[in-house]
């Protein structure tokens, strides 16, 4: 017997649990179909755990800086086990926060592994599921519309294949039991540098190599500079324009060696411990795939501004189409999908311009938009205002004063392009950025927006007022 619905979402992590929930409460019946557990990578191996210990890493470092604001401590200790423990509690917290939601919209959610099938007695056009479960048992599922939401997986390099010993990929380094001594970073993107700050923080002697010429490859280039020197400022060795030789990777009981080249030059670099941070590839192999007509790019699933692949009634959403593979971008086209096949009039378009991008490092770093180099490159021509957070007053009471924010608009119409911000709580402050931006608003309409005394938030002001060179804190 098959199963027949409105909806069927292959994948319940963030992007797959969000679609369901909208369509459901546009009056669908949806089925969730996940082979491991609700709430996905974000939940389980992503974004939340790694938060979770990026702020225990933060509060560690601040805790032994306490003096500095009158504070005298004895003998901060860090409790590695406790700091883990932590993470799965918040982690197991919102695993039941979301297995809620699922039966408060009253959708069901069938744990297995889902494979689209071609058309065939149960359904004329392909997007059924053949779901093998638990025990063994198949069920097919039959809907009017399917999304994929598959999701991603760590980008491995031949050679240097995780071993959870000598090579970790992020997954791994999630599940440390002990901290290393030191480690080799091999990637200066988002995760990369994000390991690379926590892990510092926790005490170890942290190398970061990134092949590009910056790092944060995607962001603006006076950020990455600012993040590179207060990186090694910290003392965290950055080298760039790196390639390693995975083929001359020797381990020992102890500890990894390995080779670089670094512009025209060999070097060795050894450390405990290698963690392989790359990227992230679609999960797109072994889905059935080849039984539609869905066309793929570079690997990843090709969708138009709807979610819609080349199969009208089955969409994708999330790191399974590639783009800026984060949650909350997963969410939006969750809904942008759900809304579309349930032919709501309010429905909205993915824009990628709209959706901030956050690293949490310290400082932070966040961005919505385009670069100024991303922008100078399609003709604009540009005038940019940057206003440091050493002239904020809050920034000084919270003792983190490094870094700025820069605001990039075009002159001709006043229109706001991009905006990008490092500095304390910035992944906070990029909201109010990326509702301009949505909003269409200019430089000259955030500087006149009253912003509250003494707040972070005041930099907004001032970094719009400095567009037009009319800043009033410096």
């Amino acid at each position: 017997m098959s199963i027949t619905c409105d909806v069927a979402v292959l994948g319940g992590g963030t992007g797959g649990y969000i679609a369901a929930i909208r369509a459901a409460q546009l009056g669908k019946e949806v089925i969730v179909v996940e082979q491991d557990k609700l709430g996905g990578t974000c939940l389980h191996k992503g974004c939340i755990p790694s938060k979770s210990l990026l702020r225990s890493a933060e509060l560690f470092a601040q805790m032994k800086e306490s003096e500095s604001y009158g504070i005298e401590t004895e003998g901060v200790q860090l409790a590695f086990p406790k700091v883990q423990a932590r993470k799965t509690a918040i982690v197991e917290q919102l695993h039941k926060g979301v297995q809620y939601l699922m039966k408060k919209h009253k959708i069901r959610v069938i744990q297995g592994r889902g494979r689209i099938i071609g058309p065939s007695i149960f359904s004329p056009k392909s997007g059924a599921l053949a779901v093998e479960l638990a025990d063994g048992e198949m069920e097919t599922i039959v809907p009017a519309n399917l999304i994929i939401a598959t999701g991603s997986r760590p980008r491995l390099l031949p050679g240097l294949e995780p071993d959870g010993t000598h090579i970790l990929s992020s997954d791994e380094a999630l599940e440390l039991k002990d901290l290393p001594a030191s480690i080799l970073i091999v990637g200066g993107g988002v995760i990369g540098v994000e390991w690379a700050s926590m892990l510092h923080d926790f005490g170890v002697s942290v190398t970061v190599v990134e092949a590009a010429p910056q790092l944060l490859p995607n962001e603006d280039k006076d950020i990455a500079k600012e993040l590179n020197r207060l990186l090694e400022r910290r003392g965290i060795k950055v080298l760039t324009n790196a390639r390693i030789k995975p083929e001359t990777l020797h381990k020992n009981e102890g500890n990894i060696t390995i080779q670089a080249v670094i512009g025209d030059k060999e070097t060795e670099l050894s450390a405990e411990k290698l963690l392989l941070s790359i990227g992230r590839q679609a999960n797109v192999e072994g889905i059935g795939l080849e039984n539609t007509d869905i066309a793929l790019k570079d690997g990843f699933i090709r969708v138009n501004d709807s979610m819609q692949t080349t199969e009208p009634h089955i969409y994708a959403i999330g790191d399974c189409i590639g783009g800026l593979q984060l949650a909350h971008a997963a969410s939006h086209e969750g809904v942008t999908a759900a809304e579309h096949l349930a032919g709501a009039p309010s429905g909205v378009k993915s824009n990628p311009l709209h959706t901030p991008r956050c690293v949490y490092t310290r400082p932070e770093v966040a961005s919505v938009g385009m670069t100024e180099q991303e922008a100078a490159g399609k003709g604009y021509k540009l005038k940019v205002g940057k206003f440091p957070f050493s002239a904020i007053g809050k920034a000084l009471v919270y003792g983190e004063k490094d870094g700025f924010v820069k605001l990039i608009a075009d002159e001709s119409t006043g229109d706001l392009l991009g905006v990008h911000m490092i500095g304390p709580h910035v992944t906070d402050l990029i909201g109010e950025a990326a509702l301009a931006q949505v909003l269409d608003a200019s430089p000259w309409e955030i500087a006149h927006t009253v912003h509250a005394h003494p707040t972070l938030a005041e930099i907004m002001g001032e970094a719009a007022l400095a567009v037009d060179g009319l800043s009033l804190g410096m």
